[in-house]
């Protein structure tokens, strides 16, 4: 019994023992982390990063040097995340001790850090290599991104014409419409895909050709927002051509057929130049420079065109000029020993015969006659009459000349014409045939032209009030009661 009380008095003494130690080792208490947010890659400091714990005990932000410091956190397990707009944010597993100071270093990312690129652009229509395209041509592709970001593309586009490079941006569809293209010109088109986030990425490059262009044998002029446009169409007068743009004075185009080209007259600043350009009005090219085509009137000014496209003949005040169709070669022929103007002028190459008219400052003292190339003067056509006269152009053989001439003689300071007819001159025996005689009164015939046979003209019919719409019309020369509409609201045109 004795042994028994001692035993148990022995474990009690233990047991108050163990329960005493416990008491002593205190695991609660508060401890703190500190740290530094830096840019990744550069280390660069960054400010205003919100950082917090999670189970929640309080939250700082970095200051200017990117370093925190949160204080007073009950020791034990959280979740030390840093955050701000724009960035990724960052999440560290960290346990607080009591009476320690814990250090933790994030690197924070753009939030976009982990966004693919887009795919690139799978391009669809027109196909590969594909060949007689019309003018107007819908380029249709396929896009895609990973993370289905909204996408935006840019088309390039180049030629084998020249070296331009149009870039079409912003495009927020998978196809894009191209105008205004070039006949029988390859292009080169790719397509280039954004997210907005990551760097564009290109397409392959395809390429299609435009088709040939029509043969449309007759240019002319029609007036569009204040300035002439240059146009051809066929003798049917549709398949109508724009060549020139609406924002520069383009008028009187002359058609090359051995060169497949057309020269006409441009404003350039104050001053009116010859130009040339393609059948399709591409590779437009400035002919002269050091002195401008010039006259009392530049709906009244024409020149003429060599027969193989080398030369071209302008006026400019009283003198008429050579010039080479590059630019070089600038030479004086003939000089009017009157002062008067020269407006007009049309050679012969067959016979080296050059008309010319001429007229004083107010468009009236019309002479129309011909020189040689030397300048001598070999016939007078017209001259001593009133009113104004004009359109010259002289037959292929050279043996015939039409002009137009205002059969009422009046004159005005606003150049008004009440009753202009065309005439054919005959070299041979120096007559002149009518052939304006079934004109509707009240309205004028001007601007004429041969037609490439020379079984008939192409010219201008209007209202004598000066101010009405100018058709272009054709007539036979024989038969002049068969005049016949081809192109309204348009002048100026050439036939060849």
């Amino acid at each position: 019994m004795k042994k028994y009380i001692i035993k148990t008095i022995a474990i009690f003494t233990l047991l108050m023992i163990s329960s005493c130690s416990e008491d002593t080792i205190d695991l609660e208490g508060l401890g703190a982390v500190k740290g530094r947010v830096v840019a990744v890659g550069t280390n660069e400091p960054l400010e205003n990063v919100k950082i917090s714990t999670n189970p929640s005990s309080s939250t700082v932000f970095t200051d200017a040097n990117g370093e925190y410091l949160i204080e007073n956190i009950p020791s034990g397990d959280y979740s030390l995340s840093a955050q701000r707009e724009g960035l990724l944010a960052q999440f560290e597993a960290i346990s607080v001790i009591a009476d320690r100071e814990l250090e933790i270093v994030f690197e924070m990312d753009i939030e976009t850090a982990g966004n693919r690129p887009p795919d690139a652009a799978v391009l669809d229509s027109p196909a590969d290599n594909s060949v007689d395209q019309p003018l107007e041509v819908t380029l249709v592709w396929t896009g895609s991104d990973p993370d289905d970001d909204t996408l935006t593309y840019t088309v390039t586009l180049r030629n084998d014409e020249n070296s331009d490079v149009e870039i079409f941006e912003n495009i927020t569809d998978t196809t894009y419409t191209l105008t205004n293209l070039s006949y029988k010109v390859k292009y080169f088109w790719q397509v280039s895909s954004s997210d907005g986030i990551n760097d564009s990425v290109n397409s392959s490059i395809f390429a299609f050709e435009t088709m040939s262009p029509p043969n449309n044998r007759i240019v002319y002029t029609r007036s569009v927002n204040g300035n002439g446009v240059i146009y051809s169409a066929n003798e049917q007068g549709d398949t109508e051509i724009q060549l020139t743009s609406d924002t520069k004075n383009s008028f009187r185009p002359r058609r090359n057929v051995g060169t497949g080209k057309i020269a006409f007259l441009q404003s350039v600043g104050s001053q009116t130049h010859l130009f040339t350009m393609n059948e399709d009005g591409s590779q437009m090219n400035q002919v002269t420079t050091q002195v401008s085509v010039a006259g009392f009137n530049l709906g009244e000014i024409d020149f003429s065109w060599s027969d193989n496209g080398s030369k071209l003949l302008f006026p400019n005040q009283d003198k008429l000029y050579s010039i080479n169709v590059d630019g070089s070669g600038l030479s004086l022929v003939y000089q009017t020993a009157n002062g008067n103007l020269i407006s007009e002028v049309d050679k012969n190459d067959n016979n080296n015969i050059i008309v010319l008219k001429t007229n004083n400052l107010d468009g009236y003292e019309v002479e129309i006659f011909t020189i040689n190339t030397s300048g001598t003067v070999l016939e007078t056509v017209l001259s001593g009459v009133s009113g104004a006269a004009g359109s010259v152009n002289l037959s292929v053989d050279g043996t015939k000349l039409l002009y137009c001439q205002d059969v009422s003689g009046f004159e005005s300071s606003d150049y008004r014409q009440l009753d202009s007819h065309l005439f054919v001159y005959n070299f041979s025996d120096s007559s002149s045939l009518d052939i304006s005689l079934e004109k509707p009164a009240g309205t004028n015939d001007i601007d004429a032209r041969f037609s490439p046979n020379e079984a008939a003209v192409v010219f201008v019919n209007t209202s004598n009030d000066g101010i009405s719409q100018k058709n272009i019309q054709t007539m036979p020369i024989i038969e002049i009661a068969d005049r016949a509409d081809l192109i309204e609201d348009a002048f100026m045109a050439d036939w060849e």
